[in-house]
């Protein structure tokens, strides 16, 4: 196959660019590690020969192109959409006809440092941490008496691609008694709890979790964290780290169950930074837009040497095998039995249930127009690996639109 449609929509700027045209110098003076430097590659090469291709067939006049395929790899800005998509269509047989709430837990700041060497202890004692705040106010009968169920997405990154980590949680507003009923919230429809106390008992977990894990010997101190070995200075940035602001925010709740729907589609398989926000890449520099929170969310534009560029990016590369979305409580693998025992209790709406299926029907065969007949869609019929072995076939439709287009 000698060149693959280009086809439109797609950014001026890519981090793959980035990484084709700096990625050779970052790696000569950095030392990458293989995770990273494998996640480098797979967005170089996404799109081209090095991951095969597949053909593509329109719907409506049988016109067929080919084109590359993606490299998958979840660290990748063009790969994300169709995991998106699957995922969201999952989280809709969960849906509550009940309030939902945006629960957000960070990490302060000045964590940076021990996280660069821990981090996948690190952000798995946040994803603990703050579900576990969560439950446990969930089971105070204070605020409801009854266990929650909700699922996070870790982020690890701010708009200027700074180490920020966070947790998006969300959460239906109500609970599962001890009799099995369903439990309304005690505020219904104004907080779900206080962010104050969540953000204490937030910070008193994760500070202790780090207590034991210094005397479990589960830590690493190279370079200049070693001085932290020393178990007095050890204790000297723990309290330091408390001192800190530890933030928990807590939006209104959604609108409806359509709204969560769009909300989850918009955070769960976002990357550190998307390539429509690149704006430039020339002279050793990048050049990108960003949203600042503290100033009025205005957009403003930030630019870094290209090897800067490419070390933050870097940053945010998960550790194999990390789940970055994670389901607690009743919505817990292995526990969503539960589910249909809440519902039997709970009435949907038909609008709203109709409007957030119909929406997401409209989302998932969202497609590429033909650039033939600018009328039907694309969509692939057979699929080759990099070594030229087709590995996914439809011919029967393939050979059902020739025969259409004969006839």
């Amino acid at each position: 196959m000698e060149q693959c449609a280009n086809r439109s929509g797609r950014a001026k700027y890519e981090v793959a660019d980035i990484f084709r045209l700096y990625g050779e110098d970052f790696r000569a003076i950095h030392s990458v590690p293989q995770k990273q430097e494998s996640v480098m590659f797979d967005i170089e090469h996404c799109r081209s020969s090095v991951f095969g291709y597949h053909l593509d067939i329109c719907d409506e006049c049988g016109h067929t192109e080919p084109e590359y395929n993606s490299c998958r790899n979840r660290h990748c800005p063009k790969c994300q959409g169709i995991q998106k998509r699957k995922w969201v269509n999952a989280r809709l047989e969960d849906l509550l006809p009940v309030p939902y709430y945006h629960v957000v837990f960070t990490l302060p700041d000045s964590i940076f440092p021990m996280c660069l060497f821990n981090q996948e202890f690190i952000y798995d004692l946040l994803f603990d941490c703050a579900s576990e705040t969560l439950l446990t106010f969930g089971r105070d009968p204070k605020w409801l008496g009854g266990d929650l169920g909700f699922f996070g997405v870790m982020h690890t990154w701010g708009q200027t691609l700074w180490h920020h980590p966070h947790v998006h949680f969300v959460v239906p507003g109500g609970g599962i008694g001890p009799n099995g009923e369903w439990l309304r919230l005690k505020y219904k429809d104004k907080f779900l709890f206080p962010v104050r106390a969540l953000s204490r008992v937030f910070r008193n977990n994760f500070t202790a979790g780090l207590k034991d894990a210094y005397k479990e010997g589960k830590l690493t101190f190279p370079g200049h964290l070693e001085a932290l070995k020393a178990e007095e200075s050890f204790k000297a940035w723990l309290q330091d780290l408390k001192s800190k602001q530890w933030v928990v925010y807590c939006k209104p709740p959604f609108g409806g169950p359509e709204e969560v729907v769009r909300y989850v589609g918009q955070y769960t398989h976002r990357v550190a930074i998307s390539n429509h926000r690149i704006i430039s890449i020339d002279n050793g520099r990048v050049v990108f837009s960003y949203r600042d929170y503290k100033d009025d969310s205005k957009t403003k534009q930030m630019n870094l040497p290209a090897h800067e560029f490419i070390q933050r990016f870097l940053w945010h590369v998960l550790p194999s095998g990390f789940h970055k979305i994670r389901h607690y409580g009743f919505l817990a693998n292995g526990k969503k039995s539960k589910l249909q025992g809440i519902k039997e209790h709970l009435t949907f709406e038909e609008e709203c249930s109709a409007e957030a299926t119909q929406e997401q029907r409209d989302e998932e065969f969202e497609a590429t127009i033909c650039p033939q007949c600018g009328k039907g869609t694309l969509r692939p019929i057979v699929v080759f690996d990099r070594f030229g072995a087709m590995t996914v076939s439809d011919y029967a439709y393939f050979i059902a639109q020739q025969t259409r287009d004969t006839s």
